[in-house]
């Protein structure tokens, strides 16, 4: 486990999600995504860990390092074995945020990726996303798309960011007010150029957060 220290002495992980996380992971989604998250139930949740053709990884922190509404100046940790069922959550973990997608003929879906009231605009949604897009390339898939919706002008500049391409549009979408969804795709992940951007802003991603205070295991 890398261990990256917070400038409020707080730190995170980013993990594989686990049962556990279950009731968390579904707040965030009430919070992040209203009326969507409908869709999106606590049992979806269990059959979609059930499912090898899903994948979903959870931010977290120790609770005691939550301040009161979340108001906190973080820095994210990363398990050195993220991709792994190594690690395991205690309740004294906090869930601050989720993704997920899933894996179809080497297509990665992503489903969502939610951060929680209080603490957007940190760099945990960019961070997610850097796993997100690291994990579909370790389970071999070549191209990642999404759904987002049309007025989202915020996650659609993260994700052109990260080499993601609009390449359609959905009419009347999202069940909950009719908006359209864009449709998003990235050339093949795996590809020489695909990889020298995506380890280029990597590490810049990393660079606006300490180095490895310590190895643990």
């Amino acid at each position: 486990m890398l261990k990256f220290q917070l400038m409020q002495m707080m730190h995170y992980i980013i993990r594989p999600m686990e049962y556990g996380d279950i009731p968390q992971v579904a707040q965030i989604d009430r919070e992040a995504f209203p009326g969507e998250w409908v869709f999106r139930s606590q049992s979806a949740y269990k059959r979609d860990l059930d499912n090898p053709s899903v994948r979903y990884i959870a931010a977290c922190m120790k609770r005691e390092g939550v301040e009161s509404g979340g108001r906190v100046v973080q820095r994210l940790l990363w398990f050195k074995r993220l991709f792994s069922h190594e690690c395991h959550l205690d309740s004294s973990e906090y869930i601050v945020g989720f993704s997920g997608f899933w894996i179809m003929m080497r297509e990665a879906h992503l489903i969502a990726i939610g951060v929680r009231d209080g603490y957007r605009r940190l760099g945990i949604g960019e961070g997610l996303l850097i796993a997100t897009i690291g994990l579909a390339q370790v389970v071999n898939a070549n191209i990642a798309t999404l759904e987002v919706r049309a007025s989202n002008e915020i996650a659609q500049a993260l994700y052109k960011k990260y080499g993601f391409q609009v390449v359609g549009r959905r009419p009347r979408y999202y069940s909950s007010d009719g908006e359209d969804a864009i449709i998003m795709s990235t050339d093949n992940i795996t590809s020489t150029s695909f990889q020298a951007s995506f380890q280029q802003l990597r590490k810049a991603h990393a660079q606006r957060h300490p180095e490895p205070l310590a190895q643990v295991r």
